[in-house]
């Protein structure tokens, strides 16, 4: 008799849970990630090197961007605290790969799984260009060749930390993390009193409208907030996910919107506006402009190769854990499922290392402006899992799987609406080019699914078979 999806749903809910709280006890050896761990590896992975490349990008469409910073803000958010409820629900690994899955089926999980596979890899690429730019602070290889070294040096140098184990990549993070807070903070304090009004230049200084401009903004905006999620889909290396997952994702996703916030308006407000818009290093460039000499243009930059090596330390765990936790549900091509005496899924970061160098090679000598390419496309793909995740919780909240209070409910039923307006948003200002391109992406994934499926198909009928044929021989026996 056939099983229907909503019989199903509860089933697998049901399994992950068991799975993800099992998993949970077992992270609570050496390997785990407590909540500070957990914390800035949400923190890490979502102020990476973005946001020392983001005021000359919000210049770009004036200061309307900090109205779409208001928006993606409060929509970011929301979407931390639809984690965290959602992780509190199912603690297993995967993040929005898992909750798709146990509400919606296998190929909708898959579906998810892929593309954010796609935004793990494409997100590193688009990192990696970003630290060229401080990077070249110290080495000035301008050519298109030598960005693009240094560029593949930034994926690769923290693909190997990664391989070393969890507790090492899990210590420098948080190194990394307050080596980049501190010194961005008291930079952006102190540019509160260099600010000039006349420096942030037109509301919009884009051609298009402003709700055009908005979206757009919005658009590269929500790639700095990309890793909101960090800590859902490595649930199984954090202590207590019931707890910890939801409360680091909250906490690391305000404290990162108070960040951007103060170095927005600080340093747009210390350069001119056409200056700016035009810096590969804007806070370097900002520095100078407030101390006088290149010293503290250097360190800035220096804090910026910091932070951009820790950022793609982090996305270099999420690369890798998310394949992994779709390879043991026989979603993913088994390989991905492979890891070290270390307990590291060194296939799938491997992987996701050379997914990102290609994307490196291609948009250096394809795009004419690589960072903003990669940018929207990992926005689109990014926000399809959002989106899906968002769905499953609202469809947890009707169908009443877990018995919860009025007031709960309200309050998570607006929460989950607000981040589905929130993703369908982001994935009109990615703009028709980016969803092209990351459709035909997320298209390729389903021959690959097919491959897979096709394959747990003819391994089921085959255990079928050799257990009626065990049987068979006893059957006849007994009468």
């Amino acid at each position: 008799m056939a099983v229907t999806q909503a019989e199903r749903a509860p089933q697998q809910e049901e399994h992950a849970a068991r799975r993800g709280a099992g998993e949970g006890e077992r992270g609570n050896g050496r390997g785990a990630l407590g909540l500070p761990m957990a914390t800035a590896l949400v923190m890490g992975n979502i102020v990476g090197i973005g946001i020392f490349l983001l005021p000359a990008e919000m210049a770009g469409f004036g200061m309307v961007s900090l109205v779409a910073f208001a928006l993606v803000s409060v929509g970011a958010v929301a979407l931390a605290a639809v984690f965290g409820r959602l992780a509190a629900r199912l603690p297993a690994p995967g993040g929005p790969y898992a909750y798709a899955r146990a509400a919606f089926g296998d190929f909708t999980g898959f579906w998810i799984a892929w593309s954010f596979w796609i935004t793990t890899w494409a997100g590193i690429a688009g990192i990696a260009v970003a630290w060229t730019g401080y990077a070249n602070h110290f080495l000035g290889w301008e050519s298109t060749e030598g960005r693009a070294a240094i560029a593949l040096a930034g994926v690769w140098v923290p693909a190997m930390i990664n391989l070393l184990g969890v507790r090492v990549m899990g210590a420098i993070q948080v190194i990394s993390t307050i080596a980049k807070f501190v010194p961005l903070v008291l930079v952006s304090v102190i540019g509160l009193f260099f600010i000039d009004p006349a420096n942030y230049g037109p509301f919009n200084a884009t051609e298009g409208s402003l709700l055009t401009a908005v979206s757009m903004a919005g658009a590269v905006l929500l790639f700095v907030y990309s890793g909101v999620e960090s800590a859902s889909i490595a649930a199984e290396k954090v202590r207590d996910p019931r707890r910890n997952v939801g409360r680091a994702t909250v906490i690391g996703t305000l404290a990162c919107s108070a960040v951007y916030l103060l170095c927005l308006v600080s340093m747009m407000g210390v350069v001119p506006s056409h200056e700016l818009a035009d810096s590969r290093a804007p806070f370097a460039l900002a520095a100078d402009t407030m101390f006088g000499g290149a010293f503290w243009g250097s360190a800035v930059a220096l804090m910026a190769v910091v932070s951009g090596l820790g950022a793609m330390n982090g996305w270099m765990m999420v690369v890798a854990e998310m394949p992994m936790a779709a390879a043991r549900d026989g979603l993913f091509p088994r390989f991905l499922d492979r890891v070290n005496r270390r307990g590291v899924p060194h296939t799938g970061v491997i992987a996701g290392a050379v997914m990102a160098s290609l994307v490196i090679i291609g948009n250096f000598y394809g795009a004419a402006d690589a960072f903003r390419s990669i940018v929207l496309l990992a926005t689109f793909t990014s926000v399809v899992p959002y989106f899906f995740s968002a769905c499953a919780q609202l469809y947890w909240l009707a169908t009443g799987a877990r018995p919860v209070s009025r007031a709960r409910l309200a309050v998570d039923a607006v929460l989950a609406a607000l981040a589905l307006l929130f993703s369908l948003w982001m994935v009109i200002g990615a703009g028709a080019e980016a969803t092209f391109q990351g459709m035909i992406i997320m298209l390729l994934g389903v021959p690959i699914y097919t491959v897979v499926k096709a394959r747990r198909e003819r391994e089921r009928v085959n255990v079928g078979a050799d257990a009626a044929t065990a049987e068979g021989p006893i059957a006849s026996a007994v009468e």
